[in-house]
């Protein structure tokens, strides 16, 4: 059964609900990026956008995005994934505690702090009351909201689902792991990004919403054909895996136009990549974090990014690692690890 992207929208650190970072993306040298947000006011109503967090604005603005390209009024599946959940709503709390010795807290802060807020206020404003769950896993939080989506698809239970993935990082939490080394230290371009000898990437927030239905029609993007999680792989292990992948669609590596990989600019999550680059077969190499910063959520930006290269029949040079562009990309293969424990392929393809 063939399961279709109809629609994907993004709000990050490049230009929001909108294109143009494929041909003239915003190049960023600050180690610290919030998100560049829309007017709200195009999806949201004046109280509700003052009583929510930003991270719950931003994911809302997504949604209705991706509903409205895709011409879709309710989705029967609502899945999120997040690796922090609302992160700013948390520390008013934690900060209003402190101040008020634990006295006379109002709760808004404290109910939109549960990490499934996210969703239960999509859930809300569109007045939805099917599937809905939130998985946080951290880096394969995205992956693991995608998986519950297609095996609920494969199962039967829906036709269609709206797939979000959101996070935020404040000022606060982004200091907090800076200590651990999560950050660079020095000045960011694409080119010290992409020859870095030394730990840590650059941040950015990410809101990105995907619909996905059962069936094909005008509005499909693309198919998606695999998804395949796996813990702690051996290099036999993932070779393996990709192998039966392709086999089980009637591909071969050399129907992948292009394998898009998670390259961050950190010294020791690069070198997974780089250890297994041999399993690719020589297919063009493109990435995506220079673009849109890490974070837990950082991989729903990729397979965004893919899925606009393979509508806008063209892979930039920006993207790719030898700087040649690609026309008419048809299969797009994604490649993702976090800290080297969970490692996710996804396979997708023009329609």
């Amino acid at each position: 059964m063939g399961i279709y992207i109809q629609s994907a929208a993004q709000i990050s650190i490049q230009k929001p609900l909108t294109d143009e970072w494929l041909q003239q993306p915003i190049e960023h040298t600050q180690h610290h990026v919030r998100a560049i947000e829309p007017n709200f006011r195009d999806y949201l109503e004046a109280g509700e956008s003052r009583r929510m967090g930003r991270i719950q604005k931003r994911a809302l603005a997504t949604a209705l995005s991706a509903l409205q390209q895709a011409q879709l009024d309710m989705p029967e599946a609502i899945i999120t994934g997040t690796g922090l959940g609302c992160v700013e709503s948390t520390e008013r709390f934690l900060q209003a505690m402190v101040r008020s010795g634990e006295d006379f807290l109002q709760p808004t802060h404290f109910m939109q702090s549960t990490h499934n807020t996210i969703g239960s206020q999509i859930a809300v404003k569109l007045g939805c009351h099917g599937y809905n769950n939130t998985h946080v896993q951290d880096g394969v939080s995205f992956e693991s909201a995608l998986l519950d989506a297609l095996v609920n698809f494969e199962t039967g239970r829906i036709r269609s689902a709206l797939v979000t993935a959101n996070d935020e990082l404040t000022p606060d939490y982004f200091a907090l792991l800076g200590q651990l080394n999560y950050w660079k230290q020095e000045p960011i371009t694409r080119q010290t990004l992409f020859n870095a000898q030394t730990p840590g990437a650059f941040a950015g927030e990410v809101s990105v919403a995907f619909v996905l239905q059962n069936s094909r029609n005008e509005l499909s993007l693309c198919q998606i054909y695999a998804l395949e999680l796996l813990h702690r792989p051996s290099p036999e292990q993932l070779a393996s895996c990709l192998s039966l992948m392709l086999s089980d669609n009637n591909l071969t590596l050399s129907d992948i136009d292009a394998v898009m990989i998670g390259k961050s600019g950190d010294r020791d999550n690069d070198a997974i990549y780089a250890q297994h680059a041999h399993l690719w077969g020589g297919r063009p190499m493109a990435w995506y974090k220079h673009l849109f910063g890490e974070s837990f959520s950082a991989s729903g930006l990729g397979l965004y990014a893919a899925i606009k290269c393979l509508q806008h029949k063209c892979l930039p040079s920006h993207m790719t690692l030898n700087g040649a562009s690609i026309s008419n990309p048809n299969c797009i293969l994604m490649y993702n690890h976090f800290m080297n424990r969970e490692h996710s392929l996804i396979l997708l393809s023009t329609c």
